[in-house]
């Protein structure tokens, strides 16, 4: 197999895939964002592109990598800020929950205009929902609809690895005192993710480092009162 030249940070492939699984921290805020690649088939998938990215673009060029999607988990300018850049030199289809997609053309609603650097992207090309599943190469992502943090956040998983987005980090979850935020909310996402996903899943959120979704069941505060709240 031809090896990859990689300019970006890589994380172990997702089990039970053919994918590679590369991370890069970009924007004023370190958001996370994850390209995913077939190497086989060299399609890729970025995932919250927070800033314009020469890392991001000289792995897909190196490598030949087609990027057909760009997933945002929600629509804060911190993860949507390098989607304008990517879609013009890759074409690629811009996703995003129909709770956030008014927030990808209005500075104001995605909180890029308050802090003075106002952020614009493309049109969303597909709305996701529960339904949603997208293919890289042979494998599946699917979606869980996790509000909250914002109206329109996501989680998608593959595999063993789960991309939360601001639903959850290692050892706290997303704040909910911005517009669109709301708490019970996030707790009820926080009780689905333990309630319908297998807890041997990698996570790997929009902040912070990498972690697992049995660590954060056992050790994250947020989920044990999430169980607390359901039971109630």
């Amino acid at each position: 197999m031809k090896r990859f030249s990689i300019s970006i940070n890589t994380l172990p492939p997702a089990a039970g895939t053919n994918l590679q699984v590369g991370w890069v921290e970009a924007g004023p805020l370190g958001t996370n964002g994850y390209l995913v690649w077939d190497p086989q088939t060299r399609d890729a998938l970025m995932i919250d592109p927070g800033a314009p990215s020469a890392e991001v673009e000289a792995c897909l060029r190196e490598n030949r990598l087609a990027l057909k999607t760009i997933v945002n988990t929600h629509g804060h300018a911190d993860h949507i800020g390098g989607n304008a850049a990517l879609k013009k030199s890759t074409g690629a289809a811009i996703w995003i929950h129909a709770g956030d997609q008014r927030m990808l053309t209005n500075p104001a609603a995605n909180l890029s205009l308050g802090l003075g650097w106002p952020v614009l992207s493309p049109p969303a090309d597909v709305l996701i929902d529960s339904l949603t599943t997208l293919k890289v190469g042979e494998a599946v992502f699917r979606f869980l609809e996790t509000p909250g943090h914002t109206r329109g956040s996501v989680c998608l998983w593959t595999g063993d690895a789960l991309f939360s987005g601001d639903t959850l980090f290692a050892g706290s979850a997303g704040r909910t005192d911005l517009p669109g935020g709301n708490y019970p909310e996030i707790l009820h996402s926080l009780h689905q993710l333990q309630s319908k996903l297998p807890e041997k899943l990698r996570v790997y959120p929009g902040h912070g480092g990498a972690t697992t979704l049995a660590h954060e069941i056992q050790h994250n505060p947020f989920f044990k009162e999430a169980s607390n709240d359901e039971n109630t």
